[in-house]
């Protein structure tokens, strides 16, 4: 005990608060986004845009807003903010007496001769008292107000059990946020998934209708034997990867289809809205990154983050009231008396106060383990925290890194279909002409499909990272209050009082 005389004479003099006071620990990042990314050469503010305004496809917007109602996993995210919040009530109530009212009204009959019969003869109806006498009736009636075990919260026990309660359950409120963020990303991204799949398989359709034209003229000049075999083993074996590629992209796009099924919780209603090209799928402003510190007010994992650990010091601060003694209060108020008639009277007042005090001598180390695991708790708080702003801040230069060599990447590959197909067009009028074999054009017409679906692929990509960037800097859902400024006026936490 006297090794926490110190924090006994500390809570007494800091209105009895053993809880660490929250502060928020140092950032273990950077101060800024690498300046090669471009970060701020945006226009907007990501926190600042709704979903709806940035992802400009109605057909995507439909899904989003579908899996918003019926994703099974956010419906159990929405279940555990109730459950948190409950919780929070629970708690909260042990700060305040419990007052609760009673009636009670007896009557009994005591046979003749015994001690209860001298009772009753004695409050009853006049029957007499003596042993062996006549049997007796007695009535007994009461009301009253009692007040049962109410803890005088001294060293802020109840008080910082009730603040653990409320961080943990905004910490759900934000883990439900977060949830919301990642299921619109990842329709999203699947949606894109699927675009990209079905312009792939567009291309592939159109290619391998080509060189079915390809293997037609093939086999007409090896019937004239212009050509030989291998020209016309060639022109096949463009026709079969065609058909190759077309079968994979078809099964992408399936499988694509059924996640995304499950993401908005089964299938939507017909008919659909016509989808955009993947190149007018989002807001065409460019996203301003701001600074890393920024995140720490719109990112809901960093909220929720920190909520955890206002709820790991709020524990520490229950640890360490367990030394002191723990003082209860038991009292009651009513009337009691054997006729009905006159129950509530001065007469029958009656009333009882008694406080009790429980102080800690021998546990075994029981209240020093808690402690350690209340600290421990703490420290594993901090380093999460720490965890999500270092992953916050990973994802946004990410972004932002996609953001611009995507963008230069997109410009290439489009160079280069335009310099294949040059070269497929040349290869095939060569080969009329009969100044090259056949391996030329195959060649020409390969790497030119190649090309061409790298092209589609990089450009969902680049949408798909603008996407990322969005949801990355904390868009898509309205930003509440801070952690730091929200209060008991929440009405969640007033229904709960």
């Amino acid at each position: 005990m006297p090794r926490f005389a110190p924090l006994l004479l500390a809570g007494i003099l800091s209105g009895c608060q053993l809880a660490p006071s929250h502060e928020q620990p140092p950032s273990p990042t950077a101060a800024q986004f690498p300046s090669e990314y471009q970060p701020s050469q945006g226009q907007a503010a990501a926190s600042e845009i709704d979903w709806r305004a940035f992802l400009q496809d109605p057909r995507l917007q439909r899904h989003i807003e579908t899996a918003l109602q019926r994703n099974r996993d956010l419906q159990i995210a929405v279940s555990r903010i109730e459950e948190a919040r409950g919780q929070f009530g629970i708690q909260g109530a042990d700060r305040y007496p419990t007052l609760a009212a009673s009636a009670d009204a007896s009557r009994g009959r005591f046979p003749a001769g015994g001690a209860g019969a001298g009772r009753a003869g004695a409050a009853g109806n006049g029957a007499t008292g003596a042993s062996g006498g006549s049997a007796g009736v007695n009535e007994r009636f009461s009301v009253g107000l009692g007040i049962s075990a109410f803890e005088l919260d001294f060293w802020g026990r109840v008080r910082n059990l009730t603040e653990a309660a409320r961080a943990q359950y905004f910490a759900t409120i934000e883990a439900q946020r977060a949830f919301q963020l990642s299921l619109i990303a990842d329709v999203a991204s699947t949606y894109l998934a699927i675009r990209g799949a079905e312009a792939r398989i567009d291309l592939a359709e159109a290619t391998l209708q080509s060189r079915r034209d390809g293997l037609r003229i093939a086999q007409t000049r090896f019937d004239a034997g212009i050509t030989s075999a291998l020209d016309y083993n060639q022109a096949q074996a463009l026709l079969t990867q065609a058909k190759t590629e077309l079968a994979s992209l078809r099964l992408t796009r399936a499988e694509q289809i059924n996640y995304l099924t499950q993401l908005v919780g089964g299938p939507l209603q017909e008919p659909l809205p016509s989808p955009q090209p993947l190149d007018r799928q989002i807001e065409p402003l460019r996203l301003d990154a701001g600074l890393p510190s920024e995140l720490l007010l719109v990112r809901p994992d960093i909220l929720g983050a920190e909520l955890a650990l206002r709820a790991a010091r709020a524990n520490i601060g229950v640890a360490r009231a367990a030394f002191f003694p723990q003082i209860s209060l038991t009292g009651s108020f009513g009337y009691i008396s054997d006729e009905l008639s006159g129950l509530v009277s001065r007469d029958n007042r009656t009333w009882s106060i008694g406080p009790s005090i429980s102080l800690p001598l021998f546990d075994f180390g029981r209240n020093r383990g808690n402690l350690t695991v209340a600290e421990a708790r703490e420290n594993v708080a901090v380093a999460e925290y720490e965890r999500a702003i270092e992953t916050a801040f990973r994802e946004v230069a990410d972004a932002l890194a996609g953001r611009r060599y995507l963008a230069e990447q997109v410009e290439a590959q489009q160079e280069n279909v335009a310099t294949l197909q040059r070269i497929a067009d040349l290869a095939r009028d060569r080969y009329a002409e009969g100044v090259v074999n056949y391996l030329q054009v195959l060649d020409a017409e390969r790497n030119l499909f190649d090309a061409e679906q790298a092209f589609i692929e990089v450009k969902r990509a680049q949408v798909q990272n603008l996407v990322s960037l969005y949801i990355a800097l904390g868009g898509g859902t309205a930003v509440p209050t801070t952690s730091s400024q929200r209060d008991d006026t929440d009405p969640a936490l007033t229904s709960g009082r």
